[in-house]
């Protein structure tokens, strides 16, 4: 497994500072409204826009350095990290220009120690790790790519998770589960063990729930279809589902997957919302089981999740002096 083992996080939104952070197997960070949570969670997204060479845009569309600096440039003139995975590391520091971007102060990938590494000078707009001739920051990107960020909120009447898609669309379930549909039959085809552990995990929370809709043929497009349980014979769609059950299935897609197809590092932003305590505790259970073979950070500000997991498995994150603070306790 080639997840985060500890990280530095400098100058980076209300992370001011966290030097040489151990992370676990698992990870559940807990706390106040605007602690820090999801700062935590954000990083790892500004993470795959750097090594997936979007920073430019990802920067501008947060709305510039200064939403992405500790307190903007007046106070914070450098957002630097490291990231030690499996006896690797990459580091990186950006500062901002007078243009309103964030350039590369210097970049760094060493591979089995320092006995391997890639050094590459700053001034480049756009990660070098995936354009470099040398293999070692090439391994790099590819380690990083597979640490994927999860978010399941958007559940209203035009979310992605409810509209057709392409049928072929299954080379990974996408961070919002736009291609869930397709990403099931794949998986109905493919792994029939684990997609009807899937659906037995379903029906636990919704005991009302049957099975998706299998339509024979190989159509170009496919959308999310249901029945409910004893009336096989009328398909729902999944705008007739409450957002709690449509989120737990999309929980579900992704974490009881093949362990094969999962990401190293999956990282979930409040997967409580709109689950009843009973799911939360399932869910629990699905973490715990998950992170015997791969790395999960989660944010949530559920007690009830919190309450199924292992002291060690929780970081709390609070305010001290204007900036976040992340303490894991001992039993």
């Amino acid at each position: 497994m080639s997840g985060v083992s500890s990280l530095t996080i400098m100058g980076y939104k209300s992370i001011r500072e966290l030097r040489d952070f151990p992370l676990n197997n698992l990870n559940v960070l807990i706390g106040a409204n605007g602690a820090g949570k999801s700062n935590f969670i954000g990083f790892f997204r500004l993470l795959a826009e750097i090594v997936g060479q979007n920073l430019q845009v990802y920067v501008q569309k947060q709305g510039g350095p200064d939403a992405l600096l500790h307190f903007g440039r007046n106070v914070t003139n450098e957002l630097s990290a490291e990231i030690n995975y499996a006896g690797n590391a990459y580091r990186f520091g950006l500062i901002p220009t007078n243009d309103n971007r964030l350039i590369f102060l210097a970049e760094y990938a060493s591979v089995y120690g320092s006995l391997k590494n890639n050094y590459y000078k700053g001034g480049h707009d756009e990660s070098a790790l995936k354009t470099t001739l040398n293999p070692y920051g090439q391994q790099a990107a590819a380690s990083i790519s597979n640490w994927r960020v999860y978010h399941f909120h958007d559940t209203g009447d035009n979310a992605k998770v409810k509209q057709r898609h392409a049928v072929n669309d299954t080379l990974r379930l996408k961070s919002d589960a736009a291609n869930l549909a397709a990403y099931l039959r794949m998986l109905y085809n493919g792994y029939p063990s684990h997609y009807q552990r899937i659906v037995d995990t379903i029906r636990l929370v919704a005991p009302f729930f049957g099975d998706f809709v299998q339509r024979p043929g190989t159509p170009d497009y496919i959308e999310l279809e249901w029945t409910q349980k004893g009336q096989q014979d009328t398909p729902f769609k999944a705008h007739v589902l409450s957002d709690g059950t449509l989120r737990f299935i999309c929980l579900a897609t992704l974490l009881l997957q093949p362990e094969e197809l999962l990401p190293d590092t999956i990282l979930i932003d409040e997967p409580e919302l709109g689950l009843h305590p009973y799911a939360i505790s399932i869910l629990a259970d699905i973490f715990k089981q998950v992170a015997e073979t791969k790395q999960l950070i989660v944010s949530t500000q559920s007690v009830e999740l919190v309450n199924e997991l292992s002291p060690e498995d929780v970081i709390v994150v609070d305010q001290e002096n204007d900036a976040s603070v992340f303490k894991r306790f001992s039993s």
